[in-house]
């Protein structure tokens, strides 16, 4: 028997069940880094009587733009991607040696769920590889590409990942698009159903890329944050725009080599990673923002994401309090304001507040009080910080108060006496800042507090 030749030919045989995600592989790492693991794992599907190619899974390590990853690239042209029990320990393998390196995961998923015929083997092989997902989630970045359709057990290893990547056409959903659009009595496109702009209430933290390619980019530009905290910058650089107008887009862009994360859901709120004076941060940048339970949720899920990779946590305020709504009162928000404050108090490196626009009620509670661990408390000598929006607001709130003084709660809470000074003079601002400057202010504290 002629070994090589027979090698040969079974990689020959591989090459040809697995075309197109090889294809995406290549594209996705750097040329040449690739190299494959548990490449001729082979088992048989009893129900179709076919062979499952390495598994119906290409796993392996590579670098992207240097950097190391583990892949994992479900293979569509093996039963539809189809999760099996010997697929997912495949999968699970790859996940124990991302563990033991500490070295990031890469998937790319294409599924249309679990294989037909495995009953509760295949079930068995999901649970551990859900499970060992999770055990990783905060130990090493684990970042999901959702490379067609993704259905069924497959959706659940995405929501466990730090970024989840869509392209025009990705689909992620809990069921079959044609089952859920036909219960809703329409008839939707596999995108409209699970696509980047159609779950926007699900918290995943989405990204919207056009190709591998550019996923691939953004995927090292979020590690290289994670993993090199500082690099070179400048340090004195003013924001005189910030003098003319403060906007939430000005505020963005003291965030150099910003990636926003989620931008899909509660656009109102933007959470970026990005650098500060050349420090790695995330940031929470308000837009005049009333909280309810989808905002403080996406608001705590990056906290956590800050809080595992060590990463220093600033919130740019302008929140003005709970949204005054029967739908929003009848919410998780207090539930999802009670885990923030857990996950908050969790973070050990830098917490630092800039109150921008209007800091009412919690929304200084909880993003802006010493109280609650803010290092450094900074205000922009054009905000304003209350405990109510307006006058207007004090007197509905002791409408009911026989002995309420409307005059003195219109003064208390007229428009002069919510300058940031009075909050200033109780000790809970570090300084009032010109706008313009605030990138000076938050690079000294930010050198401070790192370790």
């Amino acid at each position: 028997m002629d070994k090589l030749k027979l090698l040969q030919d079974r990689k020959s045989a591989l090459a040809a069940g697995s075309g197109a995600i090889r294809a995406d592989v290549a594209a996705m790492t750097d040329e040449g880094s690739f190299v494959e693991l548990s490449a001729f794992s082979f088992s048989k599907n009893a129900f179709y009587e076919e062979d499952a190619c390495g598994e119906g899974v290409v796993t392996g390590f590579a670098t992207v733009n240097g950097y190391p990853f583990y892949i994992v690239a479900q293979n569509f042209e093996v039963l539809s991607g189809g999760l099996s029990k010997a697929n997912c320990e495949k999968i699970a393998r790859t996940l124990d040696s991302a563990e033991k390196n500490e070295t990031p995961v890469i998937y790319l998923l294409h599924s249309h769920g679990v294989q037909i015929g495995e009953g509760v083997n295949v079930m068995e092989g999901v649970a551990k590889l859900l499970l060992k997902a999770t055990q990783l989630k905060g130990t090493v970045p684990q970042y999901a590409v959702v490379n067609g359709e993704v259905y069924g057990s497959a959706a659940a290893l995405a929501a466990v990942c730090d970024c989840v990547f869509f392209f025009e056409k990705s689909a992620l959903c809990v069921n079959s698009p044609l089952v859920l659009s036909a219960k809703a009595g329409k008839n939707l496109k596999a995108e409209e159903v699970g696509g980047y702009r159609a779950l926007s209430r699900t918290g995943i933290p989405a990204v919207a890329v056009k190709d591998v390619k550019e996923a691939s980019a953004l995927i090292a530009k979020v590690t290289e944050l994670v993993s090199v905290p500082v690099v070179d910058a400048d340090l004195n650089g003013a924001v005189p725009a910030l003098n003319e107008r403060v906007t939430a887009e000005a505020i963005a862009a003291i965030v150099e080599d910003g990636v926003e994360i989620g931008a899909n859901t509660s656009p109102e709120v933007k959470t970026v990673l990005g650098r500060v004076g050349g420090i790695s941060v995330a940031a929470v940048i308000f837009d005049r923002v009333r909280l309810n339970a989808l905002n403080v949720k996406k608001i705590k899920n990056f906290a956590e994401f800050a809080c595992c990779y060590g990463l220093p946590f600033i919130t740019f305020v302008d929140c003005v309090g709970i949204e005054a709504t029967m739908d929003v009162n009848d919410s998780s928000v207090l539930k999802e304001i009670t885990e923030y404050l857990s996950i908050l108090d969790a973070i050990d490196t830098a917490k630092i507040a800039v109150v921008t626009g209007s800091a009412v009620g919690l929304g200084y509670s909880l993003f802006a009080a010493k109280s609650v661990g803010f290092d450094y408390t900074y205000a922009l000598a054009t905000s304003k910080i209350a405990l109510f929006e307006e006058a207007a607001g004090a007197e509905i709130e002791f409408a009911n108060e026989k002995n309420a003084d409307k005059e003195k709660l219109r003064a208390l809470y007229a428009e002069e006496n919510s300058d940031p000074v009075n909050a200033a003079k109780g000790g809970y601002l570090d300084n009032l800042v010109e706008p313009q400057f605030l990138r000076q202010y938050l690079i000294a504290s930010l050198q401070m507090l790192i370790k």
